[in-house]
């Protein structure tokens, strides 16, 4: 019984100690702008990138979605959830400049769960969903001066035969990074970030693009390759790490 007893107040201690680590770490953020996980329940509200911004003791996510699909996002249960929703009663998305849905979203906590139901375009209808601000990936997005830099990316994705050239060439302008990605392959034809096509920009030698990017993020695009016998749009995911980040 002893044992038992022993056990469990470390347990309890342990717990303890987790909450308060997590807690220490939600209120170390100082004002500024933040790359973070977002962990979903549904594989059909996928997040592929948020922004954390941070006033005072205020949050804000800019959510980028992975669809087309979802029209509102309302902070609570779809039951509650108004039953023709608008931008006066829910939250409205944006497009980016890669034509992917924005969504700006108060965050309450950090590593808690959080309800949220998105309007389904289609079905016309809200669908529950959970939303976790995961606080161990929060990583904070500096700023950067204007000028050109050299970053280094890894590339997944794909069959596991192309490569993309690492480090690659960044410039940045006004606070916004584009990247020179070059494919070990001349066979593309364009690439893909959402709706937004980005065409070659050389005529000779391996496929090269120019595209707007975001550091320290999972950047999905998608790459049309003519070295089949049909053409396919093969699905890869970039990431440019900003601590290999080098100023030319």
């Amino acid at each position: 019984m002893k044992r038992f007893l022993a056990l469990l107040l470390a347990l309890v201690f342990a717990l303890c100690i987790v909450s308060c680590n997590k807690k220490e770490q939600t209120e170390k953020l100082a004002e500024g702008r933040y790359s973070i996980e977002v962990e979903s329940n549904s594989s059909m509200f996928r997040i592929v990138n948020c922004v954390l911004n941070v006033e005072g003791e205020k949050m804000t996510a800019q959510l980028t979605m992975s669809g087309q699909g979802y029209g509102f996002l309302y902070l609570g249960k779809g039951e509650n959830a108004p039953e023709k929703p608008d931008e006066q009663n829910a939250i409205p998305f944006t497009l980016n400049e890669n034509g992917e849905k924005v969504f700006n979203v108060p965050v309450s906590a950090l590593d808690t769960d959080i309800d949220c139901a998105a309007w389904s375009i289609k079905k016309e209808e809200w669908y529950d969903r959970v939303l976790v601000f995961k606080s161990q990936s929060v990583r904070e997005i500096k700023a950067y001066a204007d000028g050109s830099y050299t970053c280094e990316l890894a590339l997944s994705g794909g069959t596991g035969r192309a490569s993309i050239e690492s480090p690659a060439k960044i410039e940045i302008k006004d606070g916004k990074a584009t990247a020179t990605v070059v494919w070990s392959s001349s066979h593309y034809e364009y690439m893909k970030i959402g709706e937004t096509q980005y065409d070659p920009v050389n005529a000779e030698g391996n496929s090269t693009f120019e595209i707007p990017i975001s550091f320290d993020t999972d950047i999905a695009v998608s790459a049309l390759t003519n070295a089949m016998s049909e053409p396919h749009l093969i699905d890869y995911v970039l990431r440019f790490d900003s601590a290999s980040l080098k100023q030319k």
